[in-house]
């Protein structure tokens, strides 16, 4: 696999398997016990239905293992993404 440096990500649009413009990635979560890529934050289209999606704040969260693909956009499995809203919050402790 190609290899992508983070600070290239921000401010990529990302967008569903469907062609809906789901809005920017701002961020990314890491585990930084495993180093594994959790969720992307994405700050959300102005027109995108938030409530289908996992929210924190003003921001929707997308699981990594949804991207296909990265090239000048961001695209993510629909129905994988639509899921992880579903999905029970984590919770440390």
């Amino acid at each position: 696999m190609k290899k992508i440096f983070a600070r290239n990500l921000r401010d990529k649009q990302v967008v569903s398997s469907d062609g809906v413009t789901l809005g920017v990635l701002n961020n990314i979560v890491i585990d930084v016990r495993s180093g594994s890529i959790e969720d992307l934050v994405i700050k959300p289209d102005i027109a995108l239905d938030k409530v289908k999606y996992k929210q924190d704040g003003e921001f929707i969260h997308m699981p990594f293992d949804s991207v296909r693909a990265i090239k000048d956009y961001i695209v993510v499995d629909k129905t994988m993404s639509l899921a992880s809203a579903a999905e029970p919050p984590v919770t440390e402790g």
